[in-house]
């Protein structure tokens, strides 16, 4: 648990596991642990808030009753994700809004595609962290739209895919699943109206990949979200 307070709660999700109860997986997911965890409280109705793909790590926030979740999903909240991607965005930042939309082909797969939905996923090359080896670096990327798999799609449509992300870029033996981790959520507490500030730490699979081994280099704080 990274917060927890009588509106909200912030979880730490580990790579692998599912987000919410689907027919393939219906125990074990991220929403059951908390149903699991607040089944003596009153009034709790626990609704995701940030979605992850099964193999993404990171800040999962849940909302704890209808209403606030209500209210939450009309007010943006600043998403910043951490990424090793294979090769170096050119350029170093920017802004990717290439429309999305399902694969008609195979519809667990998303494409780019004039009919798809807007997107936007603003990105920025982090100084001072590259990669173990001049054919990785590490990215930044503040999600300003939350469509499926747009991380994985925009950067792979950039030219530099995730590594380890199967379904867009190859797997890698390195990593078993994309380098990708919600790591900051900036938002308005729904109640006291006050600015909060979440964080979850880089997992140690993503780590391995950085100089300094499973440990990492230190990770400057940036200034402000990416142009």
């Amino acid at each position: 648990m990274l917060y927890e307070d009588e509106s909200l709660i912030a979880l730490d999700k580990p790579a692998g596991m599912v987000v919410h109860p689907t027919y393939k997986n219906t125990s074990g997911t991220l929403l059951n642990g908390v149903l699991w965890r607040f089944r003596d409280r009153a009034g709790v109705q626990p609704g995701i808030l940030t979605r992850l793909d099964k193999g993404t790590s990171g800040l999962v926030l849940v909302a704890l009753t209808p209403d606030l979740h209500a209210r939450m999903q009309k007010h943006r909240m600043q998403k910043e994700y951490f990424a090793i991607v294979r090769g170096i965005p050119e350029p170093p930042q920017g802004t990717i809004t290439l429309p999305l939309a399902r694969d008609p082909e195979d519809r667990r797969r998303v494409i780019v595609t004039d009919t798809g939905a807007p997107c936007e996923t603003r990105y920025e090359v982090m100084s001072g962290t590259p990669a173990a080896d001049r054919n990785h670096s590490t990215v930044r990327c503040d999600l300003i739209t939350g469509r499926t798999h747009q991380i994985r799609v925009h950067l792979a449509a950039l030219g530099c895919p995730i590594v380890g992300d199967a379904t867009y870029g190859g797997a890698d033996d390195a990593i078993a699943r994309q380098a990708l981790h919600a790591w900051r959520i900036s938002l308005l507490h729904p109640v006291t109206r006050e600015r909060i500030h979440l964080e979850a730490p880089i997992p140690m699979d993503m780590c391995a990949l950085l100089p300094g081994g499973p440990e990492g280099p230190p990770l400057r704080k940036p200034k402000g979200p990416p142009a």
